[in-house]
């Protein structure tokens, strides 16, 4: 599965999802308590990788932060700047951010890379690493698993990876 078939994937479910996902109201109180305590120790600006609908930006703009929204679905940044639209959102990808090195506070990744072929989830973490600055903050949120393996996501092959 190539980024070009996730994004596809997305693409033609873009409207269902953001419809069960559009609000930060959908998400489970334990993340967003998650990704609020992590958004504190925030001073500058703030990246939401696979932003989806948009809902984490929004969250991330209201407790503060310089957020900004990013994206491979150009259906989803639609959305995104229609249901958020003070939030700032582009058309992007997680192993090309776009911004020069350690130009970012923070970076929040928030299942957002469950579908990167393990063979190039080295290069994204890379690629945001890259753009941290030193002591910034990363956030990433995956499914779990004692071994590396693939399984069948609503929308199209995931993976679940063990902690290290």
């Amino acid at each position: 599965m190539t980024e070009d078939d996730v994004q596809a994937a997305y693409s033609a479910r873009a409207a269902e999802y953001a419809e069960l996902l559009d609000s930060i109201d959908h998400a489970a109180a334990p993340d967003i308590n998650l990704i609020t305590e992590w958004a504190r120790g925030i001073s500058g600006p703030v990246c939401d990788v696979g932003c989806g609908a948009g809902q984490w930006t929004q969250l991330l703009t209201d407790l503060g932060c310089e957020a900004e929204g990013i994206d491979p679905v150009p259906e989803f940044i639609d959305i995104a700047q229609d249901t958020h639209p003070d939030v700032t959102y582009r058309v992007g990808r997680a192993e090309s951010l776009g911004v020069p090195e350690e130009a970012l506070d923070g970076v929040l990744a928030w299942y957002s890379l469950i579908h990167t072929d393990p063979a190039l989830i080295g290069d994204t973490l890379t690629e945001l690493a890259r753009c941290v600055r030193p002591g910034g903050r990363l956030a990433l949120g995956f499914f779990t698993n004692t071994t590396l393996e693939p399984f069948d996501h609503a929308v199209t092959t995931a993976w679940f990876w063990p902690v290290d």
